[in-house]
């Protein structure tokens, strides 16, 4: 028992041995493979003093703090004088007095001073479309409030005049010539025919209309609640939306 006990013994020191043979050899491998990885890193400093007591160069990147602070500080100051902006706005003396001009005696002849101007910068670019003619046609039904918008499908079928011709489709617009979805269409004064249009162009019509209609209150005399310059920023308003609309901007149902 005593000699088994022994060979027992010698077996767990032989094998103890051999394990810490192994452990050295991985710690050996382990340190290699750190001095490797430390020596190729572009981010690791050297610990080397050079001669002449001189600072080490560290590779890599190093924030200056000067310049750290520098930057914060920037961006406390662009937080700080943000500028607090408010829409303003200033009647140009000449629209005013060609307004008031035309408030004085209005009319709907185009030749006038007021409308003609509004004319050239507003109406006509923003009635211009590639089917020339039927824009021609939109713009004369506009003047005299005889043009009809209504959405697609508003009436059964079974209502529709039979001699009725629709232009266009519901996927192209009769006024662009373009493959689009629309939502609308539209009818010039007695005529049967039904124009299907974007809603773009729709927006651009509708803009146009909204102007006609306000001169035409003020014509008439309904508009009694708004002075005169109350009733030229809402002129300056419609031809706002002109403006936009001739650019490309337009709201669309949903």
């Amino acid at each position: 028992m005593v000699r088994e006990a022994n060979v027992k013994q010698a077996t767990a020191e032989k094998q103890l041995k051999e394990a810490q043979g192994k452990i050295d050899v991985l710690q050996a491998e382990v340190a290699a493979l750190k001095t490797l990885v430390l020596s190729s890193s572009p981010t690791s400093p050297t610990q080397e003093p050079l001669p002449g007591g001189k600072t080490p160069f560290k590779k890599g990147h190093t924030r200056n703090k000067s310049t750290s602070s520098a930057m914060s500080g920037s961006h406390q100051d662009l937080n700080v004088i943000q500028p607090i902006v408010k829409d303003c706005k200033e009647a140009d003396l000449s629209l005013y007095n060609e307004f008031r001009s035309w408030k004085d005696e209005p009319t709907m002849d185009r030749t006038c001073p007021f409308l003609d101007k509004i004319y050239q910068e507003d109406i006509f670019p923003c009635l211009t479309f590639s089917k020339s003619e039927l824009a021609s046609a939109v713009l004369e039904a506009v003047e005299n409030n005889t043009l009809s918008i209504e959405p697609v499908g508003l009436q059964p079928i079974r209502f529709v005049k039979a001699s009725a011709v629709e232009c266009g489709g519901p996927k192209k617009c009769a006024l662009t010539g373009q493959s689009k979805s629309c939502k609308h269409r539209i009818k010039l004064g007695d005529s049967s025919n039904y124009y299907y249009i974007s809603p773009f162009c729709r927006y651009r019509i509708t803009s146009v209309c909204n102007f006609f209609t306000y001169i035409r209150y003020i014509q008439q005399g309904l508009v009694k609640q708004q002075d005169v310059d109350q009733m030229f920023w809402e002129v300056m308003q419609l031809r706002k939306e002109m403006s936009l609309a001739k650019l490309g901007y337009f709201k669309e149902e949903l």
